[in-house]
């Protein structure tokens, strides 16, 4: 009997592949840590080969936790990390190693796009600022500056699509992928105008045909079935990006419930569901994404922060590098453990964080590889734990600066990413966007999203909605309300938070280029 879905969620920490039965009930998991590595200053590459060898493994190992595995597949379904550039040749090799979303180098490259008069009819195609995470924007700055890095690619992949090619022989993407990157979400196909706006109309060649998972699947390879211990002729879905996958996880696309999704993890992603494509909300900062979900006239519109527990891991490791230095050694378990602790010591004070610590700037809701995170209003009564919790709240009021910029604040968010564990971080995240938080019993979303698209292409299901109410709704947790109090306080400290990253985006700037931020006056004559 094939009563088995295996959702594989490859991500940029770790890669999973998942096993559920047919109603969403999850049954075992395997997993491996991922590992990239930095080249130069700015830029983030994967290595393709290990990759694939490390997804095949989880699906292997799962073998050995399920009876009769290979015979009980009903489906494989894959999703990963986002955005990205990863090259194959005609043979089907590796290109150089796959640029990742964490990637930095063209962000020069994005300025000068942004100001370019053509970028808000490509904004209104795509539904999506430019960020130098893009596959489209890294193409760019490899042809500008290292166009030897394209010789002999014939297909640009993301990372899912790679994994989907080792698993079927398919080249291929998705429609949220291919859309918001060098696409028109309303038709959910390539758009010309966008592919020339980029400058890349050359290479519109290396853009693989894209296939609907929802509605399509292909066959598992001889190759691919050996490696894995799986059989041959296995369906295999090409899910939606990461994000996608999650939030349906998540449950943003719940009919009869209206409500926000969030991802808080290494990343974080802010999430609204639009219900047709009139309701997508096209801010005029040009920024955000617009995603197509795996249902009819369905969208995710999104604002996603660069850093954000990466923030929490970075004061961590202030932490322990100071009691490493008198003698005391505490693993990051046992850091966390105290967050709570420092949380409960802090005052209710005035001291502002802008959580934009990752080396790659910022992505939303604005778009600049120059910024960096900051402490603003220090003063000598503050303390360590004052500091955590303007990280925590900075955090928070990341994510309201991010939901703001699409249109009201929801009446309610679902938390997920591995942050949603910290009660502590539920409460301040409520406060900052005034509503109830509401978290999952799955902690699985993104392989749970995955798998579901394979239920609906197989026909297991006759509709997301239908899926939904087994893989979803029995999974939600009661909602928890905002602490009105804390509300008032976030209510009236936001305004001063988006003034200060406002006013400090000309020093970021000069910080980037070895320069001090000199007024007019101050500079030499």
């Amino acid at each position: 009997m094939r009563d088995i879905l295996i959702g594989i969620d490859a991500g940029t920490s770790v890669i999973k592949s998942v096993a559920f039965d047919l109603e969403g009930r999850q049954i075992a998991f395997s997993a491996i840590p991922n590992s990239y590595e930095s080249v130069g200053r700015t830029g983030v590459v994967q290595d393709l080969d290990r990759t694939w060898a490390d997804a095949a493994k989880t699906l292997a190992d799962l073998a050995d936790k399920i009876d009769n595995l290979a015979h009980r597949v009903a489906a494989i379904s894959v999703t990963a990390q986002g955005d990205g550039t990863w090259l194959i040749d005609k043979s089907g090799d590796p290109v150089g190693k796959g640029w990742l979303w964490l990637d930095a180098r063209a962000g020069d490259t994005v300025d000068r796009l942004r100001r370019d008069s053509g970028d808000a009819a490509r904004f209104a195609h795509t539904g999506s600022g430019l960020a130098a995470c893009q596959m489209g924007a890294q193409l760019r700055w490899i042809l500008d500056n290292e166009p030897s890095m394209l010789t002999g690619a014939t297909t640009g992949f993301h990372c899912k699509d790679w994994l989907y090619f080792k698993l079927t022989g398919q080249r291929a993407t998705d429609p949220s992928e291919a859309s918001f990157t060098f696409g028109n979400f309303r038709t959910r196909q390539y758009s010309d105008d966008v592919i020339g706006f980029l400058g890349l109309e050359k290479q519109r060649d290396l853009l693989p045909e894209i296939v609907d998972g929802a509605v399509t699947h292909h066959s598992l390879s001889d190759s691919a079935a050996a490696l894995t211990g799986l059989l041959s002729g296995t369906p295999v879905v090409l899910g939606y990006v990461d994000v996608v996958c999650t939030s349906l996880g998540a449950g943003l696309y719940e009919p009869g419930t209206d409500a926000g999704c969030s991802i808080i993890g290494s990343t974080g992603m802010h999430m609204r569901l639009a219900r047709d494509a009139d309701d997508v909300i096209l801010n005029p900062g040009l920024t955000g994404y617009t995603m197509c979900l795996p249902v009819p006239d369905a969208y995710a519109q999104m604002q996603s922060n660069m850093a954000a527990t990466l923030n929490i891991d970075w004061i961590l490791s202030v932490a322990g590098s100071v009691l490493k230095s008198v003698g005391i050694e505490k693993n990051k378990a046992e850091l966390l453990g105290h967050v709570e602790g420092w949380l409960a010591q802090s005052r209710d004070t005035s001291l502002l964080f802008h959580p934009y610590i990752s080396e790659a700037g910022e992505r939303g809701p604005f778009v600049d590889a120059t910024a960096r995170a900051s402490f603003v209003g220090l003063e000598t009564g503050h303390g360590f734990a004052d500091m955590v919790r303007a990280v925590f709240n900075g955090l928070a009021m990341a994510s309201r600066d991010c939901y703001v910029e699409m249109g009201p604040l929801p009446s309610r968010v679902r938390l997920t990413g591995g942050a949603a564990r910290s009660a502590s971080l539920r409460r301040i995240l409520g406060g900052a966007l005034g509503c109830a938080i509401q978290t999952s019993e799955r902690e699985e979303a993104g392989a749970a999203g995955a798998a579901m698209i394979a239920a609906v292409s197989l026909g297991i299901y006759g509709s997301m909605a239908d899926c939904v109410k087994d893989w979803v709704t029995p999974y939600q947790r009661p909602p928890e309300p905002a602490d009105q109090a804390m509300a008032a306080h976030f209510d009236a400290v936001f305004p001063t938070y988006r003034q200060s990253r406002l006013a400090l985006r000309p020093v970021w700037h000069a910080l980037s280029h070895g320069a001090s931020p000199a007024s007019e006056q101050e500079r030499p004559q």
